[in-house]
């Protein structure tokens, strides 16, 4: 199989190496030098710097080239910056990147990064180890293609399984080879050709940005160190040390060849001869060797970083068969996982990955865009756990970010969208398997500052109408015997509503609070934002009356005190004191009298039932049409005429009041002639009546209509800062 060089060209590698240290747990552990800064180099300076950078320069010119590979690196340094401030504030774990996501934003962002992620390194090495077969098979063009593939593939499997310090020795043997190959270009017969402009005319079709989009994967591949966390002697340290300076100076080595080539090579062959490197340098085959040198040294890094990303993953048990994959041998490595991952890299050089590369250079930039974010989001939410020892301005991880974000839309919208859609769904995936860590993380906290936040900004204005929602305050007498109506209170709440529930006991609070945290575990489990507490006072009303005040001063506040009515008068006192309570504090009121025997029937039909003089109806119609939305029943207005002839001018208020309050097409208006008595017994069947309530509640008539009319009645009373008719 043949493999395009700028599919081979557009993965950033993300392996690497180091010095090795003993260490207690017996396993081998590297240094700054070998462990992050050699396999950051050798990942920079890869093929695109042999084979791309003239083509660069002669497009863009000299300074056009030198913006490039300035805004280029300033991305990547922004990430690397980035990276060395949170390495230096938490105690960073095996897997690099993903370790950082996971212990900030959850296992689940963490996963949904860290899965493709490890799939993308994988991909990348079948890719480097394709391109290095097509460069040995153009020097030794007798040799088998096939044959060589698989001894590539299997010389790297055996330098990686016999262990890491081995394939360091060999990283050093491939910097050695890169910088022979780069002395070699050095020394080249100058003759002048000063033909190259100092700004491009991009004569060859390719724009600014189409250059920029084809260099930038060669200033990719920083977190080469990071991805070898779990086998560094000191992370916190080393990765941003190695880091930094491995990213200055591959930025000084890229910069100088730029001016190099400008100066001294013609612009026709930088831009038509991607060979010019090879063709211009004293020793050609040192420049060839340095490019194969890249490459597999690409390969052997992927090899080195895939492994230990599904081994971090299977600690946490974000992937299948865990247990197998999160098993290290006696030596410290992840042997399980390099099996596997060496058959999987197997089964990849056997398709067409062509159409993959830009979906691999997708993930690493989203997997940087990440890591960007979560430091940007610890800096802004100002918390007293993020101080790391390396601080850095926000605008730095926010440009790093935008930068990553900007990057993957520039070379390939469509394959941006599809791996942002990939991860998406391993999100949903990974939150639906319920995953538990032992560490905490930032989510919780980030959320209640964006809450924080927007309330400040909410009190700077008043509340409207038009933004009302239910938002129940509901007392509970006692919670371990509590038989109210869940069902019903969540269908007046849904979708957007909330609950604040407590009961008020002097003694026995913790078990009173896990009781009632049960009795609204059905509420939560459907989605609706439910809080709790227990009041310590041994005077139900006193404590309850406590907790209406108190939250009136709130930003969330409830806005509808919910009351059950029961058949005995013994809380009717409570009750009373309640309502006028929630009357002084503009709380609405709503009384429920269940019918003991027929409940809330088929939860289909409501009867409103409206006063032509009343003004206490807005909030009537609110629940209303709450219950009728979720029942998906019909709504019926029920309103009484003083005669025959008084009832089409009642048939009008009721149409005025529905065109204005925009109920729903297919309500039904109901006027009925005669006294109340009367127009209980003729009112259409309902599963539930509902009607106004006056400054002061008649107990006796609530209970008596609710046997009268046969079905469960809602008594509403408006709090004055609602409207149906907004």
């Amino acid at each position: 199989m043949k493999l395009s060089l700028d599919a081979v060209t557009s993965i950033g590698s993300l392996g690497g190496a180091g010095k090795k240290e003993g260490t207690e747990d017996g396993g081998t552990k590297f240094g700054t030098f070998g462990g992050v800064f050699s396999p950051t180099v050798l990942t920079i300076l890869g093929v695109i710097m042999y084979l791309r950078l003239g083509w660069v320069v002669g497009n863009a010119g000299l300074l056009g080239a030198i913006a490039i590979i300035l805004i280029a690196k300033s991305i990547t340094l922004a990430t690397s910056l980035s990276m060395a401030s949170i390495t230096t504030n938490i105690k960073i774990g095996a897997g690099g990147a993903y370790s950082i996501i996971t212990k900030s934003l959850g296992l689940e962002t963490g996963g949904s990064v860290g899965i493709p992620f490890y799939v993308s390194q994988t991909l990348s090495t079948a890719l480097y180890i394709i391109g290095f077969t097509e460069g040995w098979v153009s020097l030794f063009p007798e040799h088998n293609y096939f044959a060589v593939q698989m001894g590539t593939w299997a010389v790297l499997i055996t330098i990686s399984i016999i262990s890491t310090s081995f394939a360091i020795k060999t990283q050093y043997i491939i910097m050695a080879i890169i910088g022979a190959s780069l002395v070699s270009f050095f020394s080249m017969d100058i003759k002048p050709a000063a033909t190259v402009p100092l700004i491009g005319t991009f004569e060859s079709s390719a724009g600014f940005w189409q250059v920029f989009a084809v260099f930038f994967p060669a200033v990719t591949g920083i977190m080469a160190g990071a991805n070898m966390s779990g086998d560094l002697k000191d992370p916190r340290n080393s990765i941003p040390k190695g880091t930094l300076w491995a990213v200055g100076l591959t930025l000084i080595v890229y910069i100088v060849l730029t001016v190099f080539m400008a100066q001294y090579l013609p612009a026709d062959q930088l831009l038509n001869n991607q060979f010019v490197m090879v063709d211009s340098a004293a020793f050609p085959l040192i420049v060839t060797m340095g490019i194969m040198a890249a490459t597999f040294s690409s390969a052997l890094g992927s090899i080195l970083g895939a492994p230990r990303i599904l081994q971090a993953l299977a600690e946490h048990g974000t992937v299948p068969a865990s247990k197998f994959f999160a098993k290290k041998s006696k030596s410290n490595e992840p042997m399980n996982a390099m099996i596997f991952t060496a058959g999987f890299v197997v089964i990849a050089m056997m398709g067409d990955l062509n159409f993959l590369a830009s979906l691999i250079t997708m993930f690493f930039l989203i997997t940087y865009g990440m890591l960007n974010l979560v430091v940007f989001i610890q800096q802004s939410m100002n918390i007293i756990s993020f101080r790391p020892t390396i601080k850095i301005p926000r605008t730095v991880s926010f440009y790093g970010f935008a930068g990553c974000t900007f990057m993957m839309f520039l070379i390939d919208p469509v394959f941006s969208a599809i791996a942002i859609i990939i991860i998406t769904l391993l999100y949903i995936w990974l939150t639906r398997r319920g995953l538990e860590a032992d560490f905490g993380d930032i989510r919780g906290g980030m959320f209640l500052v964006l809450a924080e936040r927007a309330s400040r900004i909410a009190a700077k204005f008043p509340r409207h109408q038009v933004s009302w929602k239910p938002d129940l305050l509901l007392p509970v007498d006692n919670p371990k015997v509590w038989s109210g109506p869940l069902l019903f209170i969540r269908d007046i709440t849904h979708p957007a509503g909330s609950i604040f529930a407590f009961t008020v006991s002097p003694n026995q609070r913790d078990e009173n609070l896990g009781a009632l945290g049960n009795l609204l575990s059905p509420l939560k489990n459907q989605g609706i934002f439910v809080n709790s507490a227990v009041i310590e006072n041994d005077n139900f009303i006193h404590g309850s009356k406590s907790v209406i005040q108190t939250l009136r001063g709130g930003t969330f506040k409830p806005n509808i005190l919910f009351l059950t009515l029961g058949s005995k008068k013994v809380s009717d006192d409570a009750i009373d004191a309640l309502v006028a309570e929630a009357s002084r504090e503009e709380l609405g009121v709503m009384i429920l009298r269940q019918h003991p025997r027929v409940a809330f029937g088929m939860q289909k039909d409501i009867n409103l039932w409206l006063r032509e003089k009343s003004t206490n109806w807005n909030l009537a119609v609110l629940i209303a049409l709450h219950l009728q939305l979720n029942w998906e029943g019909r709504l019926n207005l029920v309103t009484t005429a003083d005669s025959e002839q008084d009832k089409q001018r009642m048939y009008d208020f009721l149409e005025r009041l529905s065109d204005m309050a925009r109920l729903p097409s297919l309500t039904e208006f109901h006027v009925i002639a005669g006294n109340f008595q009367d127009t209980i017994a003729a009112a259409p069947k309902a599963d539930v009546n509902i009607f106004g309530v006056g400054e002061k509640p008649n107990f006796d008539f609530m209970r008596k209509t609710t046997e009268q009319i046969n079905s469960t009645c809602l008594f509403v009373k408006d709090s004055g800062i609602e409207s149906a008719l907004v």
